[in-house]
Formats: structure tokens, sequence, C-alpha cells
């Protein structure tokens, strides 16, 4: 572990916005490649009073994906009858015809638990979720050490057509400028430091 690197990446984070007050739940938003999810699993695998919001998505169920737990997978005509009747908290066409939203029953059934949330959220879902609750939610913003290595990043995925990374990589560039919406802002250049920045955050700052 780098701690030089560390002690001056958290002196960056906590410059960004100070705060110090705490909250019920934590939204952790991000630009699809910047690692909100591996951040969000290690959170979730370390302590024990944080529960994960599980969002719907009318996509096809992938795998390795289990419902209910990665996602809960509902057809369109359903996903659109819930937006309809008032189901969601926040819901959002991420990529055209593909819906993806936070249900109210799934926060009502963690509150239940006594447990806070996280959040695992594209931006404008994050932003959503802040004006909804406010106060009660730490909104934070992983954010990558540039554009270009986050490009890198999804090319060197190979997981999809360069037609589909063309259209990724146009939102991360919209997603990017949404930086300044949230609470805090974690650079994941190095994994290792930023699980330790995710960890100082979450007790520092979230009281179940």
């Amino acid at each position: 572990m780098n701690w030089k690197k560390l002690k001056n990446s958290l002196l960056t984070l906590f410059s960004v916005k100070q705060t110090e007050r705490t909250y019920k739940h934590l939204a952790v938003t991000a630009p699809s490649g910047a690692g909100k999810t591996t951040i969000v699993r290690h959170l979730l695998s370390k302590y024990d009073y944080l529960d994960f919001s599980t969002s719907a998505t009318n996509r096809e169920r992938r795998e390795k994906e289990t419902e209910g737990e990665d996602y809960y997978f509902l057809t369109t005509k359903e996903f659109q009858r819930k937006i309809e009747e008032g189901h969601f908290v926040e819901w959002e066409e991420v990529y055209e015809g593909q819906y993806y939203g936070t249900l109210f029953s799934e926060i009502k059934s963690i509150e239940e638990l006594k447990k806070s949330i996280v959040f695992d959220i594209d931006v404008k879902g994050a932003v959503s979720i802040k004006e909804s609750y406010g106060s009660e939610v730490l909104t934070l913003f992983i954010k990558p050490p540039s554009y270009e290595i986050l490009k890198k990043r999804l090319e060197d995925r190979g997981t999809e057509s360069a037609a589909s990374l063309a259209k990724r990589l146009e939102r991360v560039q919209r997603e990017l400028t949404y930086e300044n919406k949230f609470d805090l802002v974690l650079v994941n250049d190095d994994l290792d430091i930023a699980f330790e920045e995710a960890e100082i955050i979450v007790e520092k700052y979230i009281k179940p």
C-alpha cells in the first residue's frame, strides 16, 4: 500500500466538499467503467450494517446474474406499468429501450432491517435519490484518473461492438460533467487505495 499516495488523495477527497454530519444511506455513482460496482461490493463485504439496493431493469438477464440479487428482471410492459403506478423512487432509460430504476419497496424492506442502504446507481439516478432523500443520503462520485484511461479500460474489456462502445463513451463524457452535483468525489486511480478511501468515508459518515 502506498500510504503517502493514500494520504495525499484523502486530503484532496475531503477538501472537495467538507461536511461533518452523518448520513443514513450511501449512493455510489460513476461513469461506466470507473469501478463503482467493485467498490460497492467491497464495502458490502466489509460492513454488515450496509445492505445493497437491488435495482429493477427490463434488460435480459446475463448468464451469471441472479434474480433479486443482481437485479429484479422485469418485462418492458411490467416496468412501464410500475412507472405508471408510481412504484419507482427513480428510473431512467439508460440506453434506448433499456430501463433501470429503484423501487420504493426495496428501500422499505432494507429500512425495516435497520440497515444503511448502498445504492449502486447511474449519475441521473443518484441526483434523483438525493432530491428525494436529501440529507439522509451521502452521494459519492467515483471518478477515473482521466477520460483517456477510462476509454482504454472500456476498450480493453472487448465485450461490445465498436458502435456500442462509441455510444457508451459518448455517455461517459456526459456523465463526467455531473461531478460537482455530488457530496464527495473519489478518484479511482489505484483500486486498493480506492477501497481504503471508501472505507474511511463509510466509517466517517454512514451511521445506520
